[in-house]
């Protein structure tokens, strides 16, 4: 099968071309080619099909012509994946099967329909409302970080983290403890500290690392980011502004707004080839 290989400020994804939707992908299968040292190696699977071809997307199909059918690099599914969308359109519009003429490029996801805004080197698109609904916390290394529970389409805690927790030193190689009463489904945990330094255009600068569900900790997470903005601009007891969140990967910049919050970043594709296994 054929493949391309893209990321987003260091969340990388092997894009698997299938338009009509033929290609007998299993977990498995997607864990082998996620795996760095026996695969590819990624953050995860974004198959490319027709939004009429596949039983997940099939409703969308009036509002979007391609789906995103992306798995986590343990071959479970998501509901949605901010850089990945990114990623899917920069391919989409690079292989002339799809443009933005200016209203936006449609996306079906399994968390609905999102539009992206293609650039030279920039892509946005509006990831809609985030939904605060409460407070939890994870526990790491035998500490309990409070944290703001998040709806993106996908389940996200932000935890931002008392001066006395180093972000960087936080030892994110296991999965963060979490309430399985809030989170059944898994969640995906952010951790955040505030940056002194401003940014033109920003309101707020954080930076950020991430544990993702399926696929741990990862270089930059775009739901994530969207989370984070609006978590820290709740707290500072704003609805709307523009926040710069730094991940390891590179720089996000999250406005929110009108009911929605829109994620820009870089959206690179770096290889193409034939995948044999």
């Amino acid at each position: 099968m054929e493949f391309v290989k893209g990321h987003g400020t260091g969340n990388d994804f092997v894009l698997l071309p299938d338009p009509d939707g033929r290609l007998p992908l299993t977990p498995a299968l997607v864990a082998t080619v996620c795996d760095r040292r026996r695969g590819i190696g990624a953050d995860g699977v974004l198959r490319v099909v027709r939004a009429a071809k596949h039983p997940d997307a099939v409703d969308m199909a009036g509002e979007a012509e391609w789906f995103m059918d992306y798995w986590n690099s343990d071959g479970s599914f998501a509901e949605m994946c901010g850089n990945g969308v990114r990623v899917f359109a920069r391919y989409l519009t690079s292989a002339g099967l799809a443009t933005d003429e200016g209203g936006g490029l449609p996306v079906a996801t399994r968390a609905g329909v999102v539009r992206a805004l293609v650039g030279a080197e920039s892509i946005a698109v509006d990831m809609g409302q985030p939904r605060l609904y409460g407070r939890s916390a994870a526990t790491l290394e035998g500490l309990s970080l409070p944290g703001t529970v998040v709806d993106m389409g996908n389940p996200h805690l932000v935890c931002v983290l008392p001066e006395a927790v180093d972000l960087a030193g936080l030892a994110l190689h296991t999965s963060p403890g979490y309430d399985p009463a809030v989170f059944p489904a898994g969640v995906n945990v952010e951790f955040v500290a505030p940056s002194a330094a401003p940014v033109e255009g920003a309101d707020l600068h954080v930076r950020m690392r991430v544990f993702e569900r399926g696929s741990g900790e990862t270089l930059s997470c775009g739901t994530g980011a969207c989370a984070v903005a609006a978590a820290v601009l709740a707290d500072a007891g704003r609805s709307a502004g523009t926040v710069a969140v730094d991940v390891p990967g590179g720089r996000l910049t999250l406005t929110l707004g009108g009911g929605s919050v829109t994620l820009a970043g870089p959206a690179v594709l770096v290889a193409r080839g034939v995948l044999e296994l």
